[in-house]
């Protein structure tokens, strides 16, 4: 069994631990779930065991995080996409998305360089992600993570292997398991990076010897870029079109995050797109629904490319993987715009 299997398997075995009495002070490591999860990470990670029990003996249990985490505090425009693109591709992100771009033009075109990923693509997911390092979140990672892997079950193995990455990241970088702070979710830094994702995909891309996603803006970039071209971003490829498409074919293809048929079997379903895709190209349909102004449910589709696959490994949501599309694209146009400005002749 691998280390990932081992770890999982011993979670889902303590799931069935007595429910924890919030109310009393105690410590993480004193409970018989929380010693059985120590166990397994020590056998499989490697770590020291009194190094582990002190970290963890640090955690206090988040109200926050798992009152924001839980699905029946969903906003009802979750499934509205016109809500979701007004409040994530607004005129404020666009001009200060164009103003990053600017600012980080030398590592934005470094990163495109070397991982294939364009400008605006990376600056529109840290736009959207943390406004540009403005909500990154504060609230302590050892004690979201702690919350969600024992005291808030729904995803218990997803938040406990989290938890050993988070750990393992501390260790090896030297970190204070208590200093970083980020979302209710247990997400990092400027690109919202899972601890796993950041032993996984973070880069220094600034050179000073460290990966800093909170404080670095181009270590950020840097990441952002390396996490999509890891999983799968071409050089040069559109990332959606627009399509004319409609529920039964949704069903059909069903809503998965990857690019799994070629798009002349999808084309001969009844879909189409504006623009032109070769016939063996990969591509998944998707499907967004929303509220006219009167009301009225409605639903838009796009049709994705490996590229949209990438984007929905970063986040699933279709929502999300159009925005940032949508996004990117707004913050080219202002770029052209202002440079057309500039270069207009004075009357």
């Amino acid at each position: 069994m691998n280390r990932r299997s081992f770890l999982v398997a011993a979670s889902c075995a303590a799931l069935g631990a007595p429910p924890f009495a919030r109310a009393q002070a105690l410590s993480y490591p004193l409970r018989g779930d929380v010693q059985e999860y120590i166990d397994a990470i020590v056998a499989a990670y490697g770590l020291e065991r009194g190094w582990v029990e002190r970290a963890i003996a640090q955690g206090r249990y988040s109200e926050a995080a798992e009152r924001l985490t839980t699905p029946a505090n969903a906003p009802p425009s979750a499934r509205n996409w016109a809500e979701y693109r007004a409040r994530n591709v607004d005129e404020r992100r666009v001009r200060e998305g164009h103003a990053f771009l600017r600012q980080h033009r030398a590592a934005l075109a470094r990163a495109a360089e070397r991982y294939g990923v364009p400008e605006s693509i990376v600056v529109a997911i840290i736009g959207i992600e943390t406004f540009f390092g403005r909500v990154m979140g504060n609230l302590r990672t050892l004690d979201v993570l702690l919350t969600l892997a024992f005291d808030y079950t729904r995803r218990a193995p997803l938040y406990r292997e989290e938890l050993a990455q988070f750990l393992l990241l501390c260790r090896e970088q030297g970190i204070d398991p208590v200093a970083p702070r980020g979302s209710f979710a247990g997400a990092i830094g400027l690109p919202q990076f899972m601890p796993g994702s950041v032993r996984r995909y973070a880069v220094d891309f600034d050179g000073d010897g460290r990966i800093d996603l909170a404080a670095s803006r181009e270590d950020a970039i840097g990441s952002v870029a390396n996490f999509l071209g890891a999983h799968g971003w071409r050089r040069d490829l559109a990332v959606l079109f627009p399509a004319q498409a409609d529920a039964s074919v949704v069903e059909v293809l069903g809503r998965g995050i990857a690019a799994a048929y070629r798009w002349q079997d999808v084309a001969a379903l009844g879909v189409t797109i504006d623009g032109t895709l070769p016939a063996e190209a990969r591509v998944l349909l998707m499907d967004l629904p929303y509220l006219t102004s009167d009301g009225v449910e409605a639903v838009e589709y796009r049709v994705g490319t490996v590229n949209a696959s990438a984007l929905l490994h970063y986040n699933r949501s279709f929502f999300y993987a159009t925005a940032v599309a949508e996004l990117a694209q707004a913050v080219e146009r202002r770029a052209t715009e202002t440079l057309s400005v500039r270069a207009a002749p004075a009357s």
